[in-house]
């Protein structure tokens, strides 16, 4: 080394793995990749679609579920959670049998990205690494994300070196999945950084075309546009003081058709698709009435707009619809009676914006702390 060089520092490798098959995963990859870009340590990030590596049988069933137990047969996502998450037994059998598939690839994909720490936002990838992990198959540290409220299995293991959660509630149940000596931090930053900057609420409205007075209802079905959206839209159309009704279909444009197509004479409704303004929507919005939970629900409590879970509600949102009451964090309606005095009741008070998420930890700087102490 010559006189007067300098020895940069060696780049941490951060693997991120997520699963395209919905934004509820890939969004989060996405911001957490560009947070840690942003970091002042020297980083390198990859974010890899898991689900080619974890094996033609995972794949096919993972990409191939949604379509069918969100469109067709919805009562087989209630049956198929139970069987995989809920009962013991065939959970235990379940997990076994994935790592058994999905290893031989994850591992070859860890291989050839030789990182130093690898971040699942994925459930079923998260089981699978923590298995691998506390097998000593994996060598380096394990993070994993979770961006659920509660139904835990699959997003906790004891595998993993941390768990990253939005929630301070979910301590307790990522202990109990996980061990009562879990490695567990609230963080920030799986949501858009917009959210963390305040937000008036005519600001807002004037911003997106909407009207300064009266009420705003927004009605969100996921990034997949599912639940009884229009059945929310109607219910918001029926009280006196909403004046506009957003609503957002995703990415499922048959939804979004029939929706405009259903109240095209009626000039208080508005019909999005998918969108990435959702820290102004929310802060134009009084409520979100949202159907499958999820980071939309931690978006809506930041922004002040009172949020309502209607419209699903199987599966595992029905075990998040359940924590939501309980820790008191949203209004759950199971029908359109429950909706409407949901509505009423959250319309008559729009509560303040949760400030307190901002001077949380970073999930960024959670993941490279623990590269450093590796």
């Amino acid at each position: 080394m010559t006189a007067g060089s300098t020895v940069r520092p060696v780049a941490a490798r951060v693997l991120i793995l997520t699963a395209s098959v919905g934004e509820g995963h890939d969004l989060p990859a996405r911001l957490l990749a560009t947070a840690l870009e942003e970091e002042v340590r020297p980083v390198e990030v990859e974010v890899e679609n898991c689900l080619p590596a974890m094996g033609r049988v995972v794949a096919a069933v993972s990409q191939s579920a949604p379509g069918v137990v969100f469109f067709r047969f919805r009562w087989l996502w209630d049956l198929g959670y139970w069987v995989f998450a809920r009962f013991a037994p065939t959970r235990r059998a379940t997990q076994v049998a994935m790592t058994r598939l999905a290893a031989p690839g994850i591992l070859s994909l860890i291989a050839a990205r030789a990182p130093d720490v690898i971040v699942s936002v994925y459930p079923n990838v998260t089981e699978v690494l923590g298995r691998l992990r506390a097998g000593g198959r994996i060598g380096v540290p394990v993070v994993a994300v979770i961006t659920d409220l509660a139904a835990m299995h699959y997003w906790a293991t004891p595998g993993a070196d941390i768990h990253l959660i939005i929630h301070p509630e979910s301590v307790a149940e990522v202990r109990e999945v996980a061990g009562a000596d879990a490695r567990v931090r609230v963080v920030r930053g799986l949501i858009a950084p917009a959210f963390a900057v305040p937000r008036e609420q005519p600001v807002a409205r004037r911003a997106l075309d909407l009207p300064v007075e009266g009420k705003v209802v927004i009605v969100s079905g996921g990034g997949w546009g599912v639940g009884d959206v229009e059945g929310a839209v109607e219910e918001a159309l029926g009280l006196e003081p909403v004046t506009a009704v957003v609503c957002l279909c995703g990415r499922n444009d048959g939804l979004r058709r029939s929706v405009a197509a259903a109240f095209a004479n009626e000039s208080r409704v508005r019909v999005e698709g998918f969108t990435d303004q959702m820290p102004e929507w929310l802060a134009a919005g009084d409520v979100l009435v949202h159907s499958t939970g999820g980071l939309t629900m931690l978006e809506a409590i930041v922004r002040g707009c009172a949020p309502i879970s209607y419209g699903w509600g199987r599966g595992h949102v029905r075990l998040n619809n359940e924590a939501f009451e309980r820790f008191g964090l949203a209004a759950v309606a199971s029908t359109r009676s429950e909706l409407r005095v949901a509505l009423e009741r959250a319309l008559a008070a729009r509560p303040q914006p949760d400030l307190s998420f901002a001077a949380l930890p970073t999930a960024a700087s959670c993941v490279l702390d623990l590269v450093a102490t590796a």
